[in-house]
């Protein structure tokens, strides 16, 4: 991997494919069904939560802390590379599904409705 690489210079294709490409290299691409990478995903976000579980971390402790970074960092990844990996088995293009989703939250959550900081799920 190119250390160089940011998120300000890294195309999702790049994501898609180092995924893509690190299944293929393993034979895992009979194990990731939709079904099981949603069921994988889930248990990445359930062990990113378990961090926090009975906890309160403040901005400044996480940072500050970096085996919490660290394991913070860790699990975002691998619901990342989860999430990717669902994206190329379904073979959905996400910046299509992303723009279409975003209209969708705009109208459910227009700002004239939605302009106070108040939050609520329709």
């Amino acid at each position: 991997m190119n250390p160089i690489l940011k998120d300000n210079n890294t195309t999702i294709s790049f994501f898609k494919d180092e995924v893509r490409e690190f299944v293929r290299a393993r034979k895992w691409a009979k194990f990731h069904t939709p079904k099981n990478l949603i069921q994988a995903l889930s248990i990445e976000v359930a062990e990113l939560s378990e961090i926090f579980l009975f906890k309160e971390y403040s901005l400044e402790s996480i940072y500050k802390n970096k085996e919490i970074l660290e394991r913070l960092s860790d699990e975002i990844a691998d619901v990342f590379v989860y999430l990717i990996s669902l994206i190329n088995s379904v073979n959905v293009d996400l910046t299509d599904i992303f723009i279409k989703k975003m209209k969708k939250n705009k109208r459910k959550y227009s700002t004239e409705e939605f302009n106070n900081g108040s939050y609520r799920k329709l």
